[in-house]
């Protein structure tokens, strides 16, 4: 049984270089101007005009994992690649400029993380959700001020609520 490190087999890895050599320092005259925020600022501007057509892209890839379990069945493996299409999106939507994107998918993400089995998720939800993510990227339901999209969303968290009461907590839940 190895111990210790010198017992044991290991490499130490070196990186490349030196990254400070891949930045300019700035002149003491150029620092007191530079605005870390404003700058910031602008290249999340600059990156905004893409963050539709990346929304896109997460929302074909959650259309795609669901044609999958159209396809193959619901089992853990699609199921999987379902949730994490969903995740990605629950997670990107809010920098992406579609915090009720991101609310749907949050849902969609808790009930898929609540079933207690692949079986036991509806079909129907599920392509609803889909369906409704979808919808919303494409008509740019970005936030609250788009009312069919808070309607939408809140018709599935009610559902979604109402089909959840029927399994008990788990232990770890309570």
């Amino acid at each position: 049984m190895a111990d210790t490190a010198k017992d044991q087999n290991y490499e130490i890895l070196s990186p490349p270089g030196d990254l400070r050599s891949k930045v300019r320092e700035l002149t003491p005259r150029e620092a007191k101007k530079f605005d870390p925020v404003k700058a910031a600022e602008d290249a999340m501007h600059r990156l905004s005009q893409h963050f539709g057509a990346w929304m896109d892209n997460e929302t074909r890839a959650l259309t795609s994992a669901w044609e999958a379990v159209q396809a193959e069945g619901m089992s853990e493996e699609t199921l999987a690649t379902l949730f994490q299409a969903a995740h990605n999106i629950k997670g990107q939507a809010l920098t992406l400029g579609f915090p009720l994107v991101g609310e749907a998918a949050a849902s969609f993400c808790h009930l898929i993380e609540t079933v207690p089995s692949p079986a036991a998720l509806p079909l129907d939800l599920t392509e609803r959700y889909v369906e409704a993510i979808r919808a919303m990227v494409k008509e740019g339901a970005r936030d609250d001020a788009n009312r069919t999209g808070v309607q939408l969303l809140e018709t599935l968290k009610t559902v979604t609520g109402d089909f959840l009461a029927q399994f008990p907590p788990k232990p770890d839940d309570v």
